[in-house]
């Protein structure tokens, strides 16, 4: 399942928070822990998150989006937490249209 991060239109994230993101996503993309199958990756000026799906199959659709969103959302929480540049306020997860 892919997800697609993007600045939230809450906060005033900086022009180039998406570029510091990526850097450390991409630094830390052979660490298994901080990416808990999830992959992710730098699509033009998208950042993309590939979640191995791994919800019960009884899950509807809806719930195992929701499901992936939320551990997408927690490993950038996770990273933010680490990484005194970012603020995890700054992105959105949502699914591409």
């Amino acid at each position: 399942m892919t997800f697609k991060i993007t600045h939230h239109s809450g906060f005033a994230a900086p022009a180039d928070a998406l570029d510091l993101l990526w850097l450390r996503l991409d630094r830390n993309r052979d660490d298994v822990r901080n990416h808990d199958g999830v992959r992710f990756a730098k699509v033009d000026a998208e950042l993309r998150a590939t979640w191995r799906e791994n919800a019960p199959l009884s899950m509807e659709r809806p719930e195992r989006e929701e499901f992936g969103r939320r551990a997408v959302l927690s490993i950038l929480c996770e990273v933010c937490e680490h990484a005194p540049e970012l603020k995890s306020d700054w992105y959105a997860v949502c699914k591409p249209h």
